[in-house]
């Protein structure tokens, strides 16, 4: 495959004697590939900095993690957008079905540790292969579970899609710092989320047509099984492609912050020392909890969607299914834009802020116009909801990029994906009771109670743009420099450790 052309980083060189300590740095941020003897570029007595590159194949590595993911994130929320349905079936209450969802918040609450521990160690194509394989023999299990006595068999086929979802959800942000340069990381995050916001928005349109709601039981099994069919073909041959085709990282770093996180020599890294340190990041801390507001939001909406639907409109489950569709959507739409926006403008801290308002603008406005009477009102709301509350998605992980740079991405993403799954799982319940007893309305203004705590806490978030600056230090110095540039951008990480 053809390559981009490579970054230029200025003309200065090693000196013809260069200790063998730089040289072994060198060999270690150009991707363990050995330095040759013969180098002409030279520098008396100093390091240069180091050599970077763009891969075309960068677009092809998060495309494939973005489908893999899509196939996941779809069957999260294939059982809760019919499950008046899957009730009948497996003879079943509601609350029972709800947890076909939120084993997906619960699996990962205890694994996301081991997991983003298994990445530092064994890097991104190690994950990659686990969660497509445990995503591919999740779907085969559900395949043999339909049959109406069997609803134990097709919980244990969705918790190993759960497993599967911890080795998934974090990794968009390492993706786009491995593989991207730093004007576009931020939109190549965006696209990482766009494949799991794009399997929600199938998951909640595609059930509601394949498996319509009728009563006999043969044939409602006929569909459901087609349903798992088409799943698991697709997960099987993602799951050949991501073997054939996954690479761990580029040779070359895309970046100075990347070359200089690369530089870092493994016996210097602890994972628990990593922990420790980002629970001792104050705007992190701050983050991982609206974070966590923010997104169990989401996840209670979207677990009970079709509840809240079928309440108001009965017999519409094809329509609960495009209101989920068009929140995800838009908020698809939201995600790239602010993508987009972020690579362009740098402005981390306010464009969060300014969407978390909007998220609970959009909550308000949807929890007050559900109860109206008419669809097409609800379509409308529920598109502005989606899209900030799901566009919120991309900017918690790069805002947490930078704040915690240059520690691992994937650890800052499992922290916030995790406060998100706690919050996820306390909304749905109590959200769920709240509907019981006293109706849609009080659940969705309990929401609102907890996004407006969200978006205030996140007025306090400090805005240290850690990342950018490394970038922006080794850049400053230039090749008239380049020493004291490789030192500047290094010196970022000893900060962190304190």
């Amino acid at each position: 495959m053809s390559e981009e052309q490579a970054v230029p980083l200025g003309d200065a060189a090693l000196d013809a004697d260069q200790s063998k300590t730089d040289l072994e740095i060198h060999k270690l941020e150009a991707g363990d590939a050995a330095p040759r003897a013969d180098n002409p570029s030279q520098l008396d007595g100093r390091e240069a900095l180091q050599p970077t590159r763009l891969y075309k194949r960068r677009w092809m590595i998060v495309l494939l993690f973005s489908s893999y993911s899509l196939c996941n994130s779809f069957q999260w929320i294939q059982y809760g957008i019919i499950n008046n349905i899957f009730m009948k079936f497996y003879n079943v209450d509601a609350f029972t079905i709800d947890w076909m969802s939120m084993i997906y918040m619960l699996t990962y609450i205890p694994f996301i540790f081991p997991v983003t521990w298994l990445l530092d160690k064994k890097g991104l194509r190690v994950i990659a292969l686990v969660a497509t394989a445990l995503n591919c023999a999740g779907t085969w299990i559900k395949v043999a579970s339909v049959k109406p006595n069997l609803f134990a068999v097709t919980f244990l086929g969705q918790l190993c899609c759960s497993f599967a979802q911890v080795f998934i959800l974090g990794m968009p942000s390492r993706i786009a710092s491995v593989w991207f340069g730093s004007e576009e990381v931020s939109t190549a995050c965006s696209i990482g989320v766009f494949g799991n916001q794009l399997g929600i928005a199938i998951g909640f349109l595609v059930p509601p047509m394949l498996v319509p709601n009728v009563d006999d039981m043969d044939e409602l099994a006929h569909h459901i099984s087609i349903m798992f069919y088409i799943t698991a073909g697709v997960a099987t041959l993602l799951f050949i492609l991501v073997v054939c085709v996954f690479q761990e990282r580029p040779k070359l770093p895309p970046t100075q912050a990347q070359a200089t996180a690369r530089s870092i020599p493994p016996e210097h890294y602890s994972y628990t020392a990593s922990i420790l340190r980002l629970l001792r990041n104050r705007p992190f801390n701050l983050l991982i909890v609206t974070y966590g507001l923010n997104v169990g939001c989401f996840y209670a909406v979207s677990t009970l969607l079709n509840r809240m639907i079928i309440e108001r409109y009965p017999g519409e489950e094809v329509n609960a299914g495009r209101i989920g569709l068009t929140i995800v959507i838009a908020g698809m739409v939201g995600s790239l834009i602010c993508g987009i926006w972020l690579d362009k403008t740098k402005t981390y801290k306010q464009t969060t802020l300014a969407v978390y308002f909007m998220s609970l603008v959009g909550m308000m406005v949807y929890a007050a116009t559900l109860n109206l009477g008419h669809l097409w009102v609800v379509f409308i709301t529920a598109g502005a909801l989606g899209f900030f509350m799901t566009g919120y998605l991309p900017l918690g992980f790069e805002f947490a990029v930078e704040l915690t740079y240059p520690e691992s991405e994937g650890t800052s993403s499992g922290l916030l994906n995790c406060s998100a799954q706690v919050f996820g799982i306390i909304f749905t319940i109590c959200q769920g009771k709240i509907m019981d007893r006293f109706g849609t309305l009080p659940g969705n203004i309990f929401l609102c109670v907890f996004l407006l705590i969200g978006a205030i806490m996140t007025g306090f978030i400090k805005s240290d743009l850690r990342r950018q600056k490394a970038n922006l230090m080794a850049k400053a110095a230039g090749p008239a420099d380049c020493h004291n540039g490789s030192l500047a951008a290094a010196s970022i990480i000893e900060e962190s450790k304190f």
